[in-house]
């Protein structure tokens, strides 16, 4: 198990950039534009919680069981365009770089370990797991299952996806119609259909043996419209990272 000591400048340095801005350019969500909501009735799960604060006096945090310690990378501050941001509209990151990790958990007879590495750059779930604050330095305690995938270059496209997720390359929307209408960009249909670049190790059954996925890299497939995480690459193509059972269909 590993533990982390916060201690000086040891934790003011903010995962990601050291890589630069272009970190961050494939962590970014989807705009605004592609997502959807409902005016009707407000979503309690979209609340923002405050950090917990963990006192000076707390110097070291061990994380139990499966989960693991990342630290946060740094909010975007400005647009692409140049704006600067306010604080209520910066993007809140999705990535950070992992500094302890657990020591894991018993399956049957067999006994798991987090199969992740310190140092390790990763893309997790959203809204998954518990903000901490100490010395000024944000972190995150979350199971290893809400990690998506770990980042090996600045790229989204070259994400190693975890446990039983895939990583899909998304298909272009259509611009016309079947009977030749030009659509503009509000009007095309949201894609469903996509290629896989990557999968994960596949999920772990009763005995704590990993279960190949029953799609493979380079296949085509139709996964459910409203899933998974969805990213943009360094060229601005769209990938969405995805649980195997959000896939419908391989199509040839």
């Amino acid at each position: 198990m590993s533990s982390v000591q916060l201690s000086g400048a040891g934790v003011a340095a903010v995962a990601f950039t050291k890589k630069g801005a272009s970190s961050f350019d494939g962590l970014r969500l989807a705009p605004p534009s592609a997502r959807v909501c409902s005016s009707r009735r407000p979503s309690r799960s979209l609340v923002v919680k405050a950090a917990t604060v963990v006192t000076p006096k707390y110097t070291s945090l061990k994380p139990l069981g499966d989960r693991v310690l990342v630290k946060l990378g740094a909010a975007e501050e400005k647009t692409v365009g140049g704006i600067l941001l306010p604080s209520t509209a910066q993007s809140k990151p999705q990535g950070g770089e992992v500094v302890a990790v657990g020591e894991g958990k018993t399956i049957g007879d067999k006994k798991v370990e987090v199969s992740l590495q310190i140092g390790a750059e990763v893309v997790y779930s959203k809204y998954a797991g518990t903000e901490v604050e100490f010395n000024n330095t944000k972190h995150l305690i979350l199971k290893e299952d809400d990690i998506i995938g770990v980042l090996e270059t600045d790229d989204v496209k070259d994400m190693k996806p975890l446990n039983d997720r895939v990583l899909i390359k998304v298909a272009e929307a259509e611009d016309k119609t079947a009977g030749g209408l030009i659509l503009t960009e509000t009007t095309k249909e949201k894609p469903s259909i996509g290629t896989v670049v990557a999968v994960g190790p596949g999920p772990l059954d009763d005995e704590g043996k990993r279960q190949p996925l029953s799609v493979s890299a380079g296949s085509t497939v139709m996964y459910s419209k409203y899933a998974g995480s969805e990213f943009k690459g360094a060229d601005g193509t769209n990938y969405i990272v995805l649980r195997v059972s959000d896939v419908m269909a391989v199509l040839s």
